[in-house]
Parts: C-alpha cells; sequence; structure tokens
C-alpha cells in the first residue's frame, strides 16, 4: 500500500502543486487547511508522514508540530515555511519538525527530502544495537532512549539520529555535508545551518560550557567531531 501524506498548507495554489507532485511521487495524501482541522485528522487517520506550513490560521504550524510530537515521537514532520530567518527555522526544528523547506521550493527538492525523512524513518526502526557511550552519555538505539549522567535525555527524533550518528562515529572529524548525507538522508545540497541548529541544542543537553564542550568539538572550517572520552 502506498504510503500516506497529510498535507497542512492553507494557500489553496501551494496545496495544487504539492498534492500533484506528491501523489505523482506514488503516495496518497489528505489535506488540512488549518490548524484545527490538521488535529482532527491526525487523530482520525494514521499517516506516514506530515507536510506542515508554518504559517496557518487558528492554530499555528509550531504548536501543530508541538502537538503532533507529544502525542507521536516517530511520525516524520516536514516543515514547510515561507519565513527564512535562522530563529524561525531553530524554533520549528525545536518544536519536533525533522527537516524544513522553504518558500519557494521546487517540487523535485520536496520530495527528494519526503523520501530522505522516510528512509532515515525506515533505517531507525530497524536498529538492532542495544548500547552506545561515550563518557557519561549512555544511548539504546532500538529502544529509542539516550541518559546523560543517569538521567533521561529530553530528544527531537533528529537530534537523537545526530546524538547516534556521532557516538558511532567517535574520534571522527565529520563535514557538514557528511551529516547532511548520513543524518538527513540528503542526496542533494542542502542548507547546512540545520546542522548546525542541531549541534547546538545537543550541547545544550549534554555540555557544562557550551563555549569549551568536552563531547562534540567543533573543528573550524570543516564540520565537528564527537571525542572519545
Amino acid at each position: 500500500m502506498n504510503k500516506k501524506v497529510l498535507i497542512v498548507e492553507d494557500e489553496r495554489s501551494i496545496v495544487t502543486l504539492i498534492k500533484y507532485n506528491v501523489e505523482k511521487a506514488g503516495f496518497q495524501t489528505d489535506v488540512a487547511f488549518d490548524g484545527e482541522e490538521a488535529i482532527k485528522k491526525f487523530h482520525d487517520n494514521e499517516y506516514d508522514l506530515i507536510i506542515l506550513d508554518l504559517m496557518l490560521p487558528k492554530i499555528d504550524g509550531l504548536e501543530i508540530c508541538k502537538y503532533i510530537r507529544s502525542e507521536n515521537k516517530s511520525i516524520p514532520i516536514l516543515m514547510v515555511t515561507a519565513l527564512n530567518e535562522e530563529e524561525d527555522i531553530i524554533n520549528g526544528l525545536n518544536s519536533g519538525a525533522d527537516d524544513y523547506i522553504t518558500k519557494p521550493f521546487s517540487p523535485k527538492e520536496l520530495v527528494a527530502r519526503m523520501h530522505a525523512v522516510l528512509r532515515r524513518t525506515a533505517s531507525h526502526e530497524k536498529d538492532d544495537e542495544t548500547v552506545l557511550s561515550v563518557g557519561e552519555l549512555t544511548i539504546y538505539p532500538n529502544k529509542f532512549e539516550a541518559f546523560f549522567k543517569g538521567e533521561p535525555l529530553q530528544l527531537t527524533r533528529k537530534e537523537y539520529e545526530l546524538l547516534v550518528y556521532f557516538v558511532r562515529n567517535k574520534g571522527m572529524v565529520l563535514s557538514r555535508d557528511q551529516l547532511l548525507s548520513h543524518v538527513w538522508d540528503y542526496e542533494i545540497a542542502g542548507d547546512t545551518r540545520i546542522v548546525d541548529v542541531h549541534v547546538a541544542r545537543l550541547r545544550d543537553k549534554i555540555e557544562a560550557d557550551k563555549r569549551n564542550p568536552q563531547y562534540i568539538k567543533t573543528v573550524h572550517g570543516f564540520g565537528y567531531k564527537m571525542e572519545n572520552l
């Protein structure tokens, strides 16, 4: 059965564009034109992916994203926004979105991002490692759980996947493009700011001093490295 996608967007011309290209790529679609309708459809149906506009009537996209993530930690959410300011993107990612794409966008890029998010979800579900650790950080990949100093970490899906990738490759210098390719599964060039945002969020949760990190180090001009503590 084809995967089912909920499109949450209030601009009908954008809905038409997204719906046509998503269905052309082999997906089933459902549409919600405002926040209240989106929440109702989320409860009444099962979806494999949600395409969510940030600016919506009645309930905005950030609140919808937070609500959906509180109810379902695994469903992939692709945020669509006309706002290209870093703060807006950070807010969207912090609310639980897995990825974002800014308007105007090409249908080809949208579908590529959808496939990438779904591949990452499928890969995570098949993860059979029992435990990963570095320093005082412990991760249970097959349980979607991470602990720091014995306390559970509250992570979004993408923060969790990035942390797992860092720990699996501890001691190695990883470029931003490499992280985009492996964690976000991009097959085309993407905005590397998304990597920096997620690294900053991880540091908020595991570093005692973010200006002098002990776990995730910046390698200037290249990327990041998880220290093998």
